[in-house]
């Protein structure tokens, strides 16, 4: 039997669904960006991302976009144009971001 305070967790439980979404390197990061301005072309994710090479970067990118998380809005024009925003999935992490960095400022 069970104790009843033994944790386990289970695929189905809420919380390793979570962080199999947003858990890998960086994806806070991106997200936290995309919710400060918005909409990013892959460049301007890059520089503003410096730790991250550029095969991660577009894997951890297409992670998040075939979760809901992230839109990719490309434009058939040359130079290549693509640019990431928030879903509205995507934005209902805005609040725990603004929970992680507060919780941050006050521990770091």
């Amino acid at each position: 039997m069970e104790n009843e305070h033994e944790l386990k967790f289970r695929e189905d439980c809420p919380m390793i669904y979570t962080l199999s979404i947003v858990s890998g390197k960086c994806k806070w990061i991106i997200l936290f960006l995309l919710s400060k301005y918005g909409m990013l072309r892959y460049g301007e994710l890059k520089n503003k991302v410096q730790v991250i090479a550029h095969r991660t970067l577009s894997q951890q990118l297409k992670e998040l976009e075939d979760s809901d998380i992230i839109h990719r809005e490309q434009y058939n024009q040359i130079p290549p144009k693509v640019e990431y925003s928030l879903t509205d999935k995507g934005k209902t992490l805005i609040p725990i971001m603004k929970l992680m960095s507060q919780w941050g400022q006050e521990n770091g």
